[in-house]
């Protein structure tokens, strides 16, 4: 019997993030950990997006739904020779010639849909931004499907569409799937790899991914090169390739100038390391194998006897939905702490320009009681970009908002270039538990926030659902503790020199 692919395998490779170990643990019989709260609730989103889809068409659509594999190919290529309308779930196979083997092709494309030159392929998505850079997945999928078509009724579809999150229909170009077939090749050949391929990890890369629990512990155990800050995916792979494979290592071959001059790979192209990232790189590589802080200059962070810390919790778009922030959170800390503010918008309320009004009468509060200078502490890009955001949408009257733009301290990078940490990441969270900061919740984080938001915006119980709202206000109230935690940390550690906790 020829080895048999379909199109989740390159949702294997791609997603949550491209990584071939992933296809090689599947298949040795490695069980990924189970979909979380959050992916579950998309898978759902997901089915609801099709089915919506689906009673748009009409009646006219026959569905293969739920009947064996075998009768839906039967029927599917009896109903394209009868002119069917729109098939839904139908079921294509072929065979192809990879590497000197013959491999069976099976594919369940969303949608056949008839035109007047023959049928296209419709696949619904949730996603909003069909670009091959975000979701090369989705376009080695509707590739392959046209390529299972033309194998099947010897004439090319004519057309591949997404039925995208935003509810547009997104035309895909169709080259034959050479891509797709190529990484089907690449994907047989892992699966047959008698040891594990090395791949790196990375924070973000391996956030989402099933495999984590599997994949991390073991990096940690051989401490990987990968789990240094700023070593990039292919700076890696060339380290690796190079036999530089352990943070230890990456100190004991290169100094500042000779990996600021090492090439890796960057795209389709090369580029060097460079002499801004260099030095960072081996400071995190060094406080890390030697477990220690070093102080690399003073926390760039304006003197003030008071500081607004800042934090917003969004809800991500969804479908056709745009993204909303419903709960601007911030409080005063310093020489006249003040009470945590926050302007929250109800469950299920999609009219958020009464929230951000609210939010603009705490800016205004703070800026009169206050002053003009005082800084307002964020960690990372998001409040920046929604703050702009909202004034495009709700506008800013009197410039209070711009005021607050104007007024915005990125606390993550004044604690990178400040401080090398002996962590694999300088995510808030991270960091204030490497100094201990304790929080109240078992469970927090800002997917977990909009699980919860989602939950009680669905809830018909009024008390669950203020329950529900209490959480996510806790975490987010203790999020500003930990920014302040980490904040007053960081300004007192510059005067002792970085030697150490």
């Amino acid at each position: 019997m020829p080895t048999r692919l379909s199109p989740s395998d390159l949702y294997t490779l791609h997603s949550p993030s491209r990584c071939e170990l992933r296809v090689w643990l599947l298949a040795h019989g490695e069980v990924p950990a189970p979909p979380g709260a959050f992916e579950r609730m998309m898978e759902d989103i997901g089915r609801k997006h099709e089915r919506h889809h689906l009673d748009a068409l009409g009646p006219e659509v026959i569905s293969f739904q739920g009947l064996p594999r075998a009768e839906r190919e039967r029927l599917t290529r009896q109903a394209v020779a009868d002119g069917a309308l729109a098939i839904y779930q139908p079921a294509l196979r072929a065979e192809v010639e990879l590497d000197g083997e013959r491999i069976e092709v099976v594919g369940d494309p969303d949608f056949l849909i008839r035109t007047e030159e023959g049928y296209l392929v419709r696949d619904a998505k949730i996603a909003r931004e069909i670009t091959e850079k975000d979701h090369p997945e989705i376009f080695r999928q509707l590739a392959l499907y046209g390529w299972l078509y033309e194998r099947t009724f010897e004439v090319p579809p004519t057309a591949l569409e997404v039925y995208a999150g935003t509810e547009e229909i997104v035309p895909l170009p169709y080259d034959g799937a050479a891509t797709a077939l190529h990484e089907l090749a690449l994907i047989r050949a892992l699966r047959e790899l008698p040891t594990e391929p090395y791949e790196p990890v990375g924070w973000s890369k391996c956030h989402d991914c099933g495999f984590k629990g599997h994949c991390w512990p073991r990096a940690v155990s051989r401490d990987d090169v990968s789990l240094v800050v700023g070593v990039d995916q292919g700076l890696a792979r060339r380290l690796y390739d190079d036999g530089v494979r352990t943070i230890a290592a990456l100190g004991e071959r290169f100094d500042s100038g000779t990996l600021a001059e090492l090439k890796r790979p960057w795209g389709a192209r090369e580029q060097r390391v460079g002499k801004t990232k260099a030095p960072a790189i081996l400071r995190s590589a060094e406080a890390l194998r030697d477990q220690r802080e070093i102080l690399v200059a003073p926390p760039a962070f304006p003197e003030c006897p008071n500081y607004v810390m800042f934090d917003l919790e969004g809800l991500q778009a969804i479908l056709s939905n745009p993204e909303i922030i419903y709960l601007w959170g911030l409080q005063v800390f310093g020489e006249q702490t003040g009470a945590f503010q926050a302007a929250v918008l109800e469950p299920g309320d999609t009219d958020d320009e009464g929230c951000w009004r609210q939010f603009l009468t705490y800016a205004r509060a703070v800026r009169t009681e206050h002053g003009e200078d005082i800084p307002w502490v964020h960690w990372a890009s998001y409040e920046k970009t929604h703050v702009t955001a909202y004034i495009e949408r709700w506008g800013d009257p009197d410039g209070t908002a711009q005021w607050v733009l104007s007024r915005l301290v990125d606390a993550l990078p004044i604690t990178q270039n400040a401080i090398a940490l002996p962590l694999y990441s300088y995510s808030l969270k991270e960091i204030e538990k490497y100094l201990g900061y304790e929080r109240s919740q078992e469970e927090f984080g800002g997917t977990w926030a909009m699980v919860k938001y989602i939950e009680a915006a669905e809830s018909g119980d009024p008390a669950a659902r203020q329950a529900l709202m209490r959480e996510i206000v806790k975490y987010n109230r203790e999020d500003l503790e930990a920014m302040w935690a980490v904040v007053e940390w960081l300004r007192e550690r510059a005067g002792t020199g970085g030697n150490g906790r």
